[in-house]
């Protein structure tokens, strides 16, 4: 809860103190008090600790040319209500109006706040040399052309080109992916990405300010501008509500008694009772509350929606854009083919794993892994890794190379054509005799689908989601294979943050008319994406910070089998939203035309709308209470 939620529920509960507190002692008589301008200034107080800051709205408003809104009817209708003597209907008024007022902003939660971790990616310092001394400075006070020097594990300060050294690149923060990437002179690297563990020197060829970090952190604050904003329902309505209402109660003053025997007293004080009930308590109050019931729902089922509006747009979600790594797969290489040639499986992933045992690369510890032993260290010589091409050593006496097509290359090895598409380690070993190396198979590792995923598409394919598409970093062939294992519409590969953004663009053009588009990520690249979409949805379990801060909905623990379960919340919460808005304006209509000719005062006014208050929260409890599984609902 904020502090200002924290101050208006404390003024709640202090003006409704007093407020009943007045109710009793005027009821019973008890303070023997019969002057007219005592009750005023005792009902006053509470009046005013509960209803200042609606005269505030409604003075700033109309002071922007918004007259007629929702805080300029409270201030005329409780005016209204003190001009005729009804001091407690007035307090009531502004008292039931500010409850839900609170329920409202409660409901739709905190404010987005920074982006820590997408800051944190953004690098404090770069170093230079000079005379010989490394030197920090800022990174925007280093032109382009100038060499910087980045550290085993530091962050890369700015874009450039790899003049001096080699080394491994995480560049997970900026692309999602696990794979580290190899860099050598003449390699093009970008800020944001955290060096492996050897020196390197970059001549920079962008100025800070046109960085890769700098334009993921411009396209995060720019998105969250443009993102569409669903206006409120009773704002919308109070713009032709209130004047109507207005002119209504002016007319009922005024015209009778022109033409009727009604004397001007007993009309004017009918126009204020039309006033008073007209005021939109019970729209207030049952709105949000058939929101906040769907809040709560959610927040049952692990899911945390940040804003009621967004629960209004995954009611109507066409089509749902994911992120690859960490949303749709694992983001943990496992080995998922073994090929041996010449030996058996086993023998291959022994020779493997005590081939990568002088390696930390993601690959060889999934090998590793996959070997699940005790490896014998002693049965490993010479051993030497060379930055993204492989291993070369002797095990068990004999000369051994572990690595990718173009190692095999260098040293001569022919391989067949294995038609492997995901990451595969080939293992080669020298034949003494021919002296030359003979392949005898390859691992293939992969980024494994999260358990359910498949169903989970499925069943928002089922649901009415006309559209499914994913947004990867990886290269061509593993998002093609994924989007394929899926059944997924469409794939795009090998996206930086900027270009998933745009592409993510394209699709709400094209979608804009069958409805809203979704987007699910995890990761630090995929905040730009997350605020730009109608709808960002963010794991919240393994996910960065940054996702999570950027998105509108959070499944807390990263199980996208609940996506679909939360399309189906959405669509029961709006019904139930709209059931509410039915419900409160035909009863608001029925007792504003009762109180018109005069057959009801203030009092039955302020309960018919407490009594649809009631009636609406009881109604979206329904929506807390709400469960239904998938094959039901397919069912319906």
């Amino acid at each position: 809860m904020t502090q200002v939620q924290k101050r208006k529920l404390w003024r709640i509960f202090v003006s409704g103190i007093l407020f009943f507190t007045l109710l009793f002692l005027e009821h019973f008589n008890l303070l023997k008090i019969n002057d007219f301008t005592l009750w005023l200034s005792l009902f006053a107080v509470p009046y005013i600790i509960i209803g200042y800051d609606i005269y505030g709205k409604a003075i700033k408003n109309i002071r922007n040319g918004n007259v007629f809104d929702e805080n300029f009817l409270m201030v005329v209708a409780t005016l209204a209500a003190f001009a005729i003597r009804e001091f407690p209907e007035a307090v009531a008024v502004m008292l039931f109006y500010q409850v839900g007022e609170w329920f409202q902003s409660y409901g739709v939660g905190k404010s987005r706040t920074s982006i820590k971790e997408l800051m944190d990616i953004c690098p404090e310092y770069a170093h230079i040399e000079v005379d010989g001394i490394l030197k920090k400075v800022d990174p925007d006070e280093v032109s382009v052309g100038e060499i910087i020097i980045v550290k085993p594990f530091e962050r890369i300060p700015l874009d450039g080109i790899v003049v001096e050294g080699e080394s491994h690149m995480d560049t997970k923060a900026l692309t999602g992916e696990s794979l580290p990437m190899y860099v050598k002179e003449g390699s093009s690297v970008v800020s944001g990405c955290i060096n492996g563990s050897k020196i390197l020197k970059i001549k920079v060829s962008k100025s800070f300010e046109n960085s890769t970090v700098s334009r993921i952190m411009e396209l995060v604050e720019n998105s969250t501008l443009k993102k569409a904003k669903i206006e409120n329902f009773i704002t919308r309505f109070a713009r032709v509500y209130t004047p109507i209402v207005v002119l209504l109660a002016l007319a009922i003053a005024v015209i009778p008694p022109l033409f009727t025997d009604l004397s001007w007293s007993e009309c004017i004080e009918r126009g204020c009772v039309f006033l008073v009930i007209s005021c939109p308590c019970a729209l207030v109050i049952s709105v949000p509350m058939g929101f906040f019931g769907g809040i709560g729902a959610a927040s049952k089922l692990g899911v945390l929606i940040k804003g009621s509006q967004f629960i209004e747009l995954l009611s109507n979600v066409s089509t749902a854009v994911f992120d690859k790594t960490g949303t749709l797969t694992t983001g943990k290489f496992t080995v998922s083919k073994i090929k041996a040639i010449g030996v058996n499986e086993n023998e291959l992933l022994e020779i493997a794993a005590l081939g990568e045992s002088i390696s930390n690369h993601p690959i060889g510890i999934s090998i590793k892994e996959k070997y699940g032993r005790v490896l014998d260290l002693s049965r490993v010589n010479n051993g030497e890794e060379v930055g993204g091409k492989g291993i070369r050593g002797f095990i068990d006496g004999t000369e051994t190379l572990l690595g990718n097509v173009k190692w095999m290359n260098e040293w001569g090895v022919e391989i067949e054509n294995s038609g492997v598409l995901d990451t595969a380690i080939y293992v080669a070993r020298k034949h003494e005799s021919k002296n030359q190396f003979d392949w005898i198979g390859y691992i293939e590792v992969a980024d494994s689908i999260k358990e359910g995923v498949a169903e989970a598409v499925s069943n928002l394919k089922n649901l009415g989601v006309k559209k499914t598409v994913m947004l990867s970093g990886d290269k061509k062939e593993v998002a093609i294979k994924v989007s394929e294992q899926l059944k997924l519409d469409s794939c795009f590969y090998e996206l930086m943050p900027h270009h998933k953004v745009e592409k993510l663009e394209e699709i709400m053009v094209h979608e804009k008319r069958n409805g809203w588009v979704a987007y699910l990520g995890d990761g630090i690249n995929d905040a730009p994406v997350l605020s730009r979409a109608d709808v960002g949805i963010s794991m919240g379990g393994l996910g960065s910070h940054a996702a999570i801060e950027a998105s509108d909905v959070v499944i807390v623990d990263d199980s996208i089998q609940k996506l679909p379960i939360l399309f189906l919340l959405c669509k029961k919460t709006m019904a139930i939203v709209k059931e509410n808005i039915v419900f409160a304006i035909g009863v608001k209509l029925l007792i504003l035309l009762m109180g018109a000719i005069g057959l009801v005062n203030m009092w039955v006014a302020v309960f018919g709308d407490v009594g649809v208050c009631v009636l609406a929260i009881m109604n979206a409890m329904r929506t807390l209470n709400y469960h239904c599984s998938i094959p039901e609902a397919l069912k319906r």
